[in-house]
């Protein structure tokens, strides 16, 4: 009998876009349903970078692009990277892909050899689980409980850089907690990753620009200059710029690792479209006032969403302060009823809050923490106290 390759059998559907398909059935079938569960930003860049596109069509070559990265696209990167503090870099220690999850992956076949480690704390964004799988690395994942506001602490760090892992990954600020590390967190941290040299650090920090509170974004370079040399930030376009079917993803790192996620990318997508390249470069290079008015946005959208959750008896979560994901610890519920439906663990949990409710919201297992669920507050203004509002009479029925 003819066989897949093994690896595919490692590959897995997305937990939260099989949640976000189930919504839209629904919502299909007359449902009315409100979804807090995909991670889009829901809104869409300036008119600028659509002006930039039109342009770009307007005067197509037609011809295939740079592997790394159109010239312009990345000065346009090497400018916001030094206004987050990350300076010294040049072109060659970039690379450009189709959106940042394209490359994570690329980043796992430049480093990681089957077999080999790679270290990442949980709850963690679903995709680090699957590559990890897919190339057949092992995940020593670090767990970090509500109880210590789902970060991950020097202590932890330590006994995992023990055991020499090939690759430490780092999600900051996270998905799916919306927790962001301060100078000061970050600075531990980076006290530890220097004693080990042998491990490459990536830091996916897509979020950087969606820090509240006037905490501010912070990367282990910023403490510890001589991480640069192993260390390779991870950026995009999608939840910034409201662009995430655009699919415009950045690395900065040495230059040996721009060069190796580079050679894949002539092997496979060859390059960005003119098109996209020019959106992108609109978007890095102009106004940005869209991006800073939805940061402020989302900053009042996760008061409501804490305020809704504080007044749930039981229900634990650490304030997030930024991204745009609230992340509760929902055990309370576990053992109970609503109706008919017995709620066991997270995935009955949001099985039943989505039948009963019609409010979709992806369970915390799919992130390795099953006492939780997560809750994307993207959607509408007006959709979002309603949908807060069914949460909390969904727990006061539980019985």
């Amino acid at each position: 009998m003819l066989q897949l390759a093994q690896r595919v059998g490692r590959a897995k559907p997305s937990a939260i876009m099989l949640i976000a398909e189930k919504a839209k059935q629904l919502k299909a079938a007359g449902r009315d349903v409100i979804s807090f569960s995909i991670g889009v930003p829901n809104f869409l860049p300036g008119e600028h970078v659509y002006a930039a596109a039109r342009e770009s069509l307007s005067h197509d070559s037609g011809q295939y692009g740079s592997n790394r990265g159109a010239e312009a696209l990345l000065d346009a990167f090497l400018k916001h990277i030094e206004a987050l503090g990350l300076t010294g870099y040049g072109r060659m220690n970039l690379s450009i892909g189709i959106g940042a999850k394209q490359v994570l992956y690329n980043l796992a076949e430049a480093m990681l050899d089957e077999g080999d480690e790679i270290c990442f704390a949980a709850p963690f964004w679903t995709t680090y689980r699957d590559i990890a799988d897919i190339v057949g690395a092992k995940a020593n994942i670090l767990h970090c409980g509500p109880e210590q506001n789902y970060k991950l602490i020097p202590a932890q760090l330590e006994e995992a850089l023990k055991r020499k892992p090939k690759v430490f990954l780092f999600n900051n600020p996270s998905n799916p907690t919306g927790m962001v590390y301060t100078r000061d967190e970050i600075a531990a941290l980076a006290e530890v990753l220097v004693k080990y040299p042998d491990t490459w650090i990536i830091t996916d920090d897509i979020y950087n620009s969606m820090v509240f509170d006037g905490l501010g974004y912070h990367n282990f370079v910023h403490a510890k200059p001589e991480l640069k040399d192993r260390l390779v930030f991870v950026d995009s376009l999608s939840k910034t710029y409201g662009m995430p079917g655009w699919r415009v993803g950045f690395i900065a790192g040495p230059e040996s690792v721009a060069k190796a996620v580079t050679t894949l990318n002539s092997n496979h997508i060859t390059s960005l479209p003119e098109v996209i390249t020019a959106a992108a470069v609109a978007a890095l290079s102009g106004p940005q006032d869209v991006p800073q008015a939805k940061c402020a946005e989302f900053a009042a959208k996760r008061d409501m969403v804490m305020a809704a959750l504080n007044a749930i008896p039981g229900v634990v979560c650490p304030r997030p302060q930024g991204a745009f994901y609230a992340f509760p610890d929902i055990s309370c519920a576990f053992g109970k009823r609503h109706g008919e439906l017995a709620i066991t663990d997270d995935v009955s949990f949001c099985a039943a809050l989505l039948e009963a409710k019609g409010v979709a919201c992806v369970p915390g297992s799919a992130f390795g923490e099953p006492r939780a669920m997560r809750i994307s507050y993207t959607c509408p203004t007006a959709q979002l106290q309603p949908g807060l509002d069914r949460i909390t009479q969904f727990f006061a029925e539980l019985t």
